[in-house]
């Protein structure tokens, strides 16, 4: 979700999303470290995504 582009206030997202004002501001300024990555798949599935997880081995150095 674009809130910018959606034209929501950070409030109506807040209510969307169900969260606190202060936590959609902090998504929006790029605060990851203050979100579990649980709790950004939680927001994610609130607004109607799936989401899926891939991992890929690292490369090996020789």
């Amino acid at each position: 979700m674009r809130i910018e582009a959606s034209g929501m206030t950070q409030t109506e997202a807040a209510q969307k999303l169900g969260i606190a004002q202060s936590r959609v501001s902090d998504l929006m300024r790029g605060k990851w470290e203050k979100f579990s990555l649980e709790m950004l798949i939680t927001l994610e599935a609130r607004l109607g995504r799936q989401v899926q997880l891939e991992f890929a081995a690292a490369p090996v150095a020789w």
